[in-house]
């Protein structure tokens, strides 16, 4: 059986009544559809949006293909006997040119009961934003389920919302359960659990251009929301060049930035997972010990085989990457 390499995915393109241009405009992309696009689904194993191989000898297979083939050597012996062949993971991504649905995302085990779905939990980093942009995360305060119900009937909910700046280089971690929305004039990665369940709470009296409004789902919402009290979600970390640094450590993943301007010999021996680059700027190659070569540039994504423990990066001038993996 032929190496496994570092692999590149076609992206999908999602159109949104909240979307713009950004991401083909930010990251030179070719071939993306016109109209208001707020997501692209860069890695992707949902049902109908299954992301498709671009590059080497594996161009035109499926990712859900691929881990039905190679199983252990491209997930991870403990990622497959976790997840067999679903891979767990969802990479987008996002422009907000206006404010997203006010939402809360089910755990797992209300997911799994209502929709046969993983949860959804999940972080951002900002790529770029506007002067003044802000996003929305959790409650000001403790409230509770009564009290926010009459606030969303008598349209007096944004009082209870916990509104934070958003500026380049944050990171939010969004656990399920937490009330949020990303604000105007934001560009995001966002890596989540491998679900697309989402309860929209309020869509700010929004229509589409023939002007009906977008379902809601209060109900199913409520006895999903944290009430317990204020939190940003913001997280605090530090950068030190040409090292790995972790930002945010859950159960679903685990993600580090890494900013680099020097060749980096890379050992993945101790991680029984997969591994995705997100590339946020600048631009690398990655050596196999083979000579196989990948590069990898800004608003890319690639998955890095299990397999693939051990391998060189060179960047072409300063690059930061965010690293992905299972627990």
């Amino acid at each position: 059986m032929q190496e496994l390499y570092p692999l590149k995915f076609q992206p999908i393109y999602q159109e949104k009544i909240w979307g713009g241009t950004r991401i083909s405009k930010k990251f030179h992309r070719k071939n993306v559809p016109s109209g208001k696009i707020g997501e692209s689904w860069d890695l992707s194993a949902i049902e109908g949006n299954e992301s498709i191989v671009k590059n080497g000898f594996l161009e035109g297979n499926s990712l859900n293909e691929l881990v039905e083939i190679y199983m252990a050597d491209l997930v991870g012996e403990k990622v497959f006997d976790q997840f067999g062949p679903e891979f767990p993971l969802l990479i987008k991504l996002i422009e907000a040119k206006d404010l997203l649905s006010l939402q809360v995302h089910p755990n797992d085990e209300i997911a799994f009961d209502r929709h046969l779905s993983y949860g959804k939990t999940e972080m951002w980093y900002v790529i770029e934003n506007e002067p003044g942009a802000q996003l929305i995360s959790g409650f000001r305060r403790k409230t509770s389920e009564e009290e926010f119900r009459k606030s969303v009937e008598s349209n007096t909910f944004t009082e209870l919302l916990n509104y934070t700046d958003a500026v380049e280089g944050d990171v939010f971690y969004i656990p399920a359960g937490q009330i949020h929305a990303l604000g105007s004039n934001l560009l995001i990665a966002e890596i989540q659990q491998s679900s697309d369940v989402t309860y929209r709470i309020s869509d700010w009296g929004r229509v589409d251009d023939n002007g009906n409004p977008r379902e809601l789902h209060l109900d199913l919402a409520l006895d999903v929301i944290d009430y317990s009290g204020e939190t940003s979600g913001k997280v605090k970390y530090s950068k030190q060049m040409n090292k790995s640094m972790p930002l945010v450590e859950s159960a679903y993943f685990i993600t580090n930035v890494l900013e680099f301007d020097q060749d980096l010999v890379i050992d993945y021996n101790t991680i029984d997972s997969f591994v995705v680059y997100m590339c946020i700027k600048g631009s690398a190659t990655i050596v196999q010990g083979s000579g196989n070569k990948t590069t990898i540039k800004g608003g890319e994504t690639v998955l890095i085989p299990a397999d693939l423990r051990t391998f060189t990066i060179h960047p072409e001038r300063a690059t930061l990457l965010l690293e992905i993996h299972i627990p």
